[in-house]
């Protein structure tokens, strides 16, 4: 009895699944403005964006209220007695196709949103001062064009910014290339002067000793004066 229920809901979530599968084709589609945005035949600029927005909101109800149908199917499932190895399989790819149809269909709505959102940036006060859709065009094409302006310039300030980068890179490696023929030299000079090295430690060991003998003179001295006091 656990078995066959189990395989009807199984049944019922895959066909689900291929339902939701079509319905985010058709969404993402939506979602991208390739649905609506035809203004041929002297078509209003403004009445085909307000028709994909309401099939766009009347598309995302629907397929929330399909991922809520999956959700509790996979839940029934689950609540069923295991059965083995192969069905808790099958229920875990419910679960991730669930969760990849809840991502996919985020993703779509965000990316409908800030196109929208970029629309109506760019669209400005154009379709206020004027309802021809020449006008309407023009302003949209001033708005390109200012922005492809703007990021010609933040191109380029990029670039300047890496030709400086550059140029500081190569001017620390020549002042460790310098630093490396100073090294050498010093060391050549070292190697070829031994008589240098012998004297100098010679001579700091003299003043070693020096030090020693006139701390020693200088504890006798002290010691007797002190001898010479208490007497």
């Amino acid at each position: 009895m656990g078995s066959s229920s189990y395989d009807v809901l199984r049944k019922q979530a895959r066909t689900l699944e291929n339902e939701i599968d079509l319905k985010l084709v058709a969404f993402s589609k939506i979602g991208a403005g390739s649905g609506g945005n035809s203004n041929s035949s002297g078509g209003s600029a403004d009445t085909s964006p307000l028709l994909g927005d309401h099939v766009f909101d009347s598309l995302s109800e629907e397929i929330e209220q399909m991922l809520e149908k999956l959700s509790t199917l996979n839940e029934s499932m689950s609540d069923l007695p295991a059965t083995g190895a192969a069905a808790m399989h099958t229920l875990q790819r419910h679960r991730e196709i669930l969760h990849g149809y809840r991502q996919e269909f985020n993703k779509i709505c965000a990316n409908h949103t800030v196109r929208i959102e970029r629309e109506e940036l760019l669209r400005g006060s154009g379709l206020t001062t004027s309802g021809s859709p020449s006008i309407s065009g023009l302003s949209r094409r001033e708005m390109y064009m200012k922005e492809t302006g703007h990021l010609s310039s933040a191109s380029h300030l990029v670039n300047d910014q890496i030709n400086i980068a550059i140029e500081t890179r190569d001017n620390l490696h020549a002042q460790r290339q310098s630093f490396k023929r100073l090294q050498t030299r010093f060391n050549d000079i070292s190697n070829r002067f031994p008589l240098i090295s012998s004297l100098i430690q010679r001579i700091n060991i003299k003043k070693r000793r020096d030090s020693l003998i006139l701390g020693a003179v200088v504890a006798v001295c002290v010691i007797l004066l002190l001898i010479y006091g208490f007497n």
